[in-house]
């Protein structure tokens, strides 16, 4: 006669979850302590394995820099604004074109083309049709329309680079937005309408609402994204005249491959880090809020 042990549900989350606390304190727990004893050290690419312990003094310089506080401005902006346009287009499309996409679902490879080339070679690619000697955007321009447009300048370089990752980050919008789209319940719609709503007041007051968590989400992945921009920016305008175009990213990595100061870079996505985690933390806590108060 065989007897069955039975383990507890704790036991049972605690064996389950093993895997992921291993992988997270191995990929994720050991870089960050790292990170952590060098945003405080005196520390160079000959004294990585030996760092001096110097106190906040990078932390120090970090604040006092204006190149950072530049860099964080530009990173903010250059977020903030791509999210929208992209949101605001792919909801457009995403509920313009659902009917066409519905007759003819070959169209979503088509829209979708942009996501599947890499950002440094979407940069590299603007970077020679936009080039203000050698493109064919300003020659034609020139030639047509006798317009010199300097697409890459200091004048127009953030909207160059606002548009260019637009269009390539548009379709992740738009794909996120037309599978909640058909995921409203169709009966709801067609109630609204036997009831005699009109199209424009279905949109407002069922539909968009009804995608509202959706377009939330959507927001905020791409502010993150955007906000920690590097590759596009990089490839195209490096960080700028004057420092101009360098997000955080960039300003991070210049401070560590170029000038070698790997304690103030360190430092700087230290700041960066805790910045990101108390947005994430207030948005998530507004987003708990109201739903205690929605019930």
């Amino acid at each position: 006669m065989t007897t069955k042990t039975h383990r507890s549900p704790v036991s049972e989350f605690r064996l389950l979850t093993m895997p992921l606390v291993v992988f997270l304190l191995v990929f994720l727990g050991f870089p960050a302590i790292v990170n952590l004893v060098y945003s405080v050290s005196s520390v160079s690419f000959e004294t990585l394995r030996s760092p001096e312990i110097t106190g906040f003094g990078n932390f120090a310089d970090v604040w006092r820099d204006g190149a950072f506080w530049r860099a964080s401005w530009f990173s903010f902006r250059f977020g903030l604004l791509t999210a929208i346009l992209e949101c605001a287009l792919g909801l457009f499309l995403a509920i313009f074109l659902a009917p066409l996409i519905e007759r003819r679902s070959w169209l979503m490879a088509i829209l979708m083309l942009p996501l599947m080339v890499a950002p440094a070679l979407v940069g590299l690619m603007y970077r020679l049709v936009l080039h203000e000697f050698a493109g064919p955007v300003p020659y034609y321009l020139w030639a047509w329309f006798g317009a010199s447009l300097s697409f890459l300048g200091p004048g127009s370089a953030f909207w160059t680079l606002v548009t260019v990752e637009t269009l390539q980050w548009t379709p992740f919008a738009f794909l996120l937005f037309y599978m909640a789209y058909q995921a409203i319940p169709r009966e709801i719609v067609e109630a609204s309408a036997m009831d005699g709503a009109r199209y424009r007041h279905r949109l407002w007051y069922i539909e968009l609402p009804l995608m509202m968590p959706t377009i939330v989400v959507a927001l905020l992945i791409r502010f993150i994204d955007g906000f920690r921009v590097f590759d596009n920016v990089y490839v195209l305008t490096g960080s700028g005249p004057g420092g101009s175009t360098a997000s955080l990213s960039i300003y991070i990595y210049e401070a560590f491959f170029k000038q070698g100061a790997i304690g103030k870079a360190v430092a700087a996505s230290v700041v960066l880090f805790v910045a990101s985690f108390v947005v994430l933390y207030g948005l998530n806590a507004i987003a708990a809020r109201r739903k205690g108060a929605a019930r």
